[in-house]
């Protein structure tokens, strides 16, 4: 316990504090249950303790751990729960709950009903387990999700300007006066500086100065997304795992990439089924996109209309065949 309590102390206190993502200000924190989630590299895990050093300080009514932990290898959440709220502890933030190898779900629903004054946010990057989950927590859960950067979030966080939220009226204005503004604002042409963001904008921990680590980073993400998240909620045999792997690779050298279901599981050597399993995992994990026509049965096995990856940051660190047509 006492490694848990330095390990969060530890991370809360090096967080930085000057820039936030746009979800922040718009969570109801004083909610008892809220479930935050998104992809892998969205930002949740630094919102969690920008939280804490926001709110709380070190006073310890306030405590962040991750799930992959090795405490909670003998230790469940309701012991640390009941350990904390009978030290003074008020608010528990968990990370990466998909992770947590026992029952979380009823563990938070227990705990929901027996704590009436503790609150806990949690976190995940496996949409696949927390959408399933939140049947069991809908009465009690309130639900957020985090994407990835903005354009102007980018611009932000890439100290190109410090520009807030448009409302509709704002853009509609016929005088276009946001629009000035913005372009006034900003140190280079709008189009040079989107056509960056469309590379290396996606991901909050791009750092100019070591753009060589921004897609190596992408690709482990991707990477333990397909060999840890995945197997982490669906029994997935090693070498199915792998062909996720080929797939993605197939999809980002076919450029421009067309959907055929029957073209990809002979190069992938897999079911029609299969293939289109495998889309609804990436899907999932934030990696691809699938969109549907308007009207499919829930239970039919049937093909996306449109396969996208998730962003053109991911297009970017698989390949760099990407066509300008593609990434539009």
């Amino acid at each position: 316990m006492e490694n848990l309590i330095k390990t969060s102390q530890r991370l809360v206190n090096s967080v930085q504090t000057n820039t936030f993502r746009y979800l922040y200000s718009q969570i109801n924190w004083d909610d008892r249950l809220i479930m935050i989630k998104g992809a892998r590299g969205v930002g949740k895990t630094t919102m969690l303790r920008q939280r804490i050093k926001e709110r709380f300080g070190p006073n310890g009514t306030a405590l962040y751990a991750s799930c992959d932990n090795l405490w909670f290898t003998d230790n469940r959440i309701v012991d640390l729960v009941s350990w904390h709220y009978d030290h003074g502890g008020t608010h528990l933030y968990l990370d990466e709950i998909h992770r947590y190898g026992g029952n979380w779900q009823v563990e938070l629903k227990n705990i929901y009903d027996s704590y009436p004054d503790y609150h806990i946010v949690f976190t995940g990057s496996s949409m696949i387990h927390l959408d399933s989950a939140l049947a069991d927590l809908s009465r009690r859960c309130l639900p957020y999700r985090l994407y990835g950067l903005s354009f102007r979030e980018y611009l932000n966080f890439a100290g190109y300007a410090n520009l807030s939220p448009l409302s509709l009226a704002d853009v509609l204005d016929s005088n276009h006066k946001a629009e000035w503004a913005i372009i006034n604002a900003l140190p280079e042409k709008v189009l040079s500086l989107f056509s960056r963001y469309l590379g290396k904008g996606y991901y909050p921990f791009y750092d100019p100065d070591h753009t060589g680590e921004y897609y190596g980073r992408i690709e482990r993400l991707i990477d333990t997304t397909i060999n840890q998240d995945i197997p982490s909620i669906e029994t997935v045999e090693q070498e199915t795992l792998h062909k996720l792997s080929r797939l993605l690779y197939v999809m980002s050298t076919d450029v421009p990439f067309t959907l055929n279901v029957q073209s990809l599981s002979q190069k992938i050597q897999v079911s029609r089924n299969s293939i289109i399993k495998m889309f609804e995992l990436l899907d999932k994990g934030g990696i691809l996109r699938c969109l549907y026509s308007g009207w499919r049965s829930p239970k039919s096995v049937a093909k996306p209309g449109k396969i996208l990856f998730d962003n053109t940051d991911i297009m970017a660190a698989l390949s760099t065949l990407n066509e300008i047509g593609t990434v539009r």
